[in-house]
């Protein structure tokens, strides 16, 4: 194998070694199969234009031509002409099916299931990288920049895993890296001549080269160790600084906290990356299944984590101290003796899909038994896995605290201690006015920060307007907020998020929960919860309460009982008069859309009857727009490798035609006959020679041409033409010349092989003379702007005479 061909193979393998890192992200593996195949096949098209061989450009043009045209065979083969030939609606339909992927992603959580549309964006990037690395280490031998598509293609894949890669993909992504240069350094070592091995000492002492093969060879036993250190570095160094925790080999160690003992800290990533995806799952499949002996199920939140910190791009949670789970945990931050509580016990369990590396638990928990590596977190009472440790298959059982408080208690609470009140109100500098302004004005008239905290919520779940739609675009910044308040349309992620900002705002300390509503009730008594069950709450600290829940998103969850409206006395509204406001407001309610599913019915996201789709942010052309454009393109990537063919006909017939009955005219057309003649055998590989005359050129053409009778003596003839022309005082015009030159072309073409055929008809050799003149005319043009500015400069140094010193 020649060397540029085994620097193909390893291009082709470092491609598949570095896409390996995606297969964590979908359910089966079909597609790297899939991806394998296409990728080999357009590494083939690559190899054999270079081995033609045809220019960098058209191998490149030739090699995505051919894996636009896999693709649609594969993903759109019904709409294609006979199955095999793409034409427009096949090009549309791909685009229907890389729309439908896009949408696929937004909806699937990891791993996700392998729909036409998630491979297709799936196999189309592992091509677009192949080609990449492709085009950089064998087209134009370049395999060190290759590194930056595979850096790509593994970099997406980590990120996508939200952290929990493994690093055997990176192992895998860098051997093909490493392998592709080693590849590239033998090819360049072999184009000096031959390698020779380090000298060994032979029986007798004296030391000689060995034999070619006969030990491993010292330039690539170097390269091969050099690597193996720098892999090694790589691996180890990341592993040994605790400063560089949470990098490619934070799989290896797969919990969130570090270190050991007491004092361990975690630094938390946000959960929200998966909590959108989860809500537009199509397939609500159960995560959590629980028993509990409360009789209030319908508060039985199941809490994650509690975020705790903005800084204006995003809610996250604070870096905290962990610790060993205690038998008994610590009483609940700021929970005074005198507010009623009951505490229950619920057995959950998880599914073995579940991945998270939090535990889900009713808030606030005073006990959990688990088996495992389970740290706790006090600020947040949150469980945390360490060293790997996640809920995937987990059966535990938690003990914990339904707080009751009055809205009298939590209207007569004391303003909050200092360490928590400075904390938890903190608000970005760049959070824009509207945010505290429209917080002042919803809670205008109210007399304490529960009546506040209950007008928030009363606002953005009833009385201003606001939709809940899980399709809007996710967002946790400033400018995300303010969005939200003005369109007034988002889901859990808005509501929660907005809620807790306004309230900092009025100088109420509040943060954000993420975990799971109740769920649905089964037939055994338990509880099912599943993926569209994922929700975002905001909690606010009340002293003497402690944190408290809030519910301000519609048609999710429900309202704490403490929330509920008061009269104009101050007293808690009668139960006839709620009754009746809720009855009012089911009926002036528009009945839920008759297609709704009994599922989205049975967690009253139905809504109103489906309101008009709102526009996208960014406007974007009709829906025929995108295919029309994917079609044009591909229409120009299969139309420039025919380019030369066409050219090359359009320069012939303009050659061989008659142009002029005159003198001048006839030595002209006998001369572009010549032209012919010669670019006609260059097609063909013979080589024109300018240094020689016509004759001893018409006789390399016959020889080189292997032609004989016929068409030799038209080449002959040409040559003779030619020579009267250039060389006699009255040139004796020759009839046939033309005739002649098509006479020589078909011997050329009959003497020459199937390949070399179809190599002068398709990618004629003499086309470069396009790009000779494309040179040729921009050298003149820039001679005549160089011409034109030193006559210009010169006409204005003699309009300008020199100032004269006095």
């Amino acid at each position: 194998m020649s060397g540029r061909g085994r620097l193909a193979l390893c291009a082709y393998a470092a491609t598949l070694m570095a896409a390996s890192a995606i297969l964590p992200l979908l359910e089966t593996v079909g597609w790297l199969v899939l991806a394998a195949f296409l990728l080999g096949i357009q590494s083939g098209a690559g190899a054999l234009a270079r081995r033609i061989p045809l220019a960098r450009p058209l191998t490149v043009l030739a090699q995505l031509a051919v894996g636009v045209l896999l693709l649609a065979l594969v993903f759109a083969r019904d709409k294609a002409l006979f199955g095999l030939v793409p034409g427009p609606e096949t090009f549309q339909r791909l685009a229907e099916v890389m729309s439908e992927g896009g949408h696929d992603i937004g909806r699937y959580a990891i791993p996700a299931p392998a729909t036409d549309g998630i491979r297709l964006l799936v196999v189309t990037g592992v091509l677009v990288i192949g080609l990449l690395v492709d085009v950089l280490a064998v087209t134009y031998r370049s395999a060190a920049p290759a590194g930056l598509p595979l850096l790509a293609l593994y970099s997406v894949a980590a990120g996508l895993a939200g952290g929990g890669t493994s690093w055997l993909w990176f192992l895998l992504a860098a051997c093909g890296y490493l392998m592709l240069l080693l590849a590239e350094g033998r090819d360049r070592l072999s184009r000096w001549g031959r390698v020779f091995g380090a000298p060994a000492a032979r029986a007798g002492g004296a030391g000689a080269f060995e034999r070619a093969g006969s030990a491993p060879l010292a330039p690539g036993r170097s390269g091969r160790r050099i690597g193996a250190l720098a892999l090694g570095v790589a691996l180890a160094v990341p592993a040994a600084l605790p400063a560089l925790d949470g990098g490619v080999l934070d799989g290896m160690g797969g919990g969130q906290g570090s270190g050991g003992g007491n004092g361990s800290t975690i630094s938390a990533v946000n959960p929200l990356v998966s909590l959108q995806d989860n809500l537009n799952q199509p397939d609500d499949r159960e995560v959590l299944r629980y028993r509990t002996d409360s009789a209030e199920v319908e508060d039985l939140y199941l809490r994650i984590v509690a975020l705790d910190q903005f800084d204006g791009t995003t809610w996250k949670s604070s870096p905290r101290d962990v610790r060993d789970v205690p038998d008994r945990l610590p009483p609940p931050e700021g929970l005074a003796p005198g507010v009623d509580t009951a505490e229950i016990t619920t057995k959950i369990s998880a599914a073995d899909y579940y991945r998270q590396s939090w535990l889900p638990l009713p808030y606030p928990a005073t006990a959990v038994k688990i088996g495992g590596r389970w740290r706790f977190e006090p600020s947040g009472r949150t469980l945390v896995g360490d060293a790997g440790e996640d809920s995937r298959g987990a059966e535990y059982e938690v003990t914990s605290l339904q707080v009751k408080p009055t809205p009298a208690q939590l209207a007569g609470a004391p303003p909050a201690r200092a360490a928590v009140q400075s904390e938890y109100t903190k608000v970005p500098d760049d959070l824009p006015a509207m945010v505290e302004d429209t917080a002042l004005q919803v809670t205008a008239g109210a007399r304490n920060d529960y009546e506040r905290a209950v007008r928030l919520q009363d606002w953005f779940a009833r009385d201003g307007g606001f939709t809940y739609d899980t399709r809007v675009r996710s967002g946790t910044g400033v400018n995300a907020i303010t969005r939200f308040l003005q369109r007034k349309e988002g889901f859990c992620i808005h509501f929660s998020f907005s809620m807790a900002a306004m309230a900092r705002t009025l100088g109420i300390p509040a943060r954000v929960a993420v975990g799971f509503t109740p769920g649905s009730p089964l037939p055994d008594g338990t509880m099912s919860v599943g993926l569209n069950d994922a929700h975002a709450w905001p909690e606010l600290y009340f002293e003497g309460v402690g944190w408290t829940r809030f519910e301000p998103t519609p048609s999710r969850g429900s309202a704490p009982e403490y929330t509920a409206p008061e009269a104009a006395a101050g007293g808690p509204t009668s139960p006839a008069v709620s009754e009746t406001n809720e009855a009012a407001e089911r009926s002036a309610a528009p009945a839920p859309s008759d297609s709704c599913p009994a599922e989205l019915r049975r967690l009253n996201e139905c809504g109103a009857a489906a309101p008009q789709e709102v526009a996208e942010e960014s406007g974007s052309g009709g829906p025929g727009t995108g295919p029309l454009l994917i079609g044009l393109g591909v229409l120009v990537a299969w139309l420039t490798p025919l380019l030369p063919m066409v050219w090359r006909k359009r320069v012939t017939a303009r050659r061989l035609g008659s142009r002029g009955r005159t003198a001048e005219d006839s030595g002209a057309r006998t001369l572009a006959a010549w032209r012919e003649l010669c670019d006609t055998a260059w097609d063909h590989g013979i080589t024109p020679d300018e240094s020689r005359t016509a004759r001893q050129t018409a006789a390399r053409i016959v020889l080189l041409g292997k032609l004989a009778d016929e068409p030799a003596e038209a080449v002959n003839r040409v040559a003779d033409a030619v020579e009267q022309v250039l060389y006699s005082p009255v040139p004796t015009q020759l009839p046939g010349v033309a005739e002649d030159v098509r006479r020589a072309r078909a011997g050329l073409s009959a003497g020459a092989g199937r390949g070399a055929r179809l190599r002068a008809l398709l990618l004629p050799r003499s086309a470069i003379r396009v790009i000779w003149g494309i040179s040729e005319r921009w050298a003149a043009l820039n001679d005549r702007r160089r011409s034109w500015g030193r006559a210009r400069w010169d006409a204005l140094m003699i309009r300008r005479p020199f100032k004269q010193r006095g």
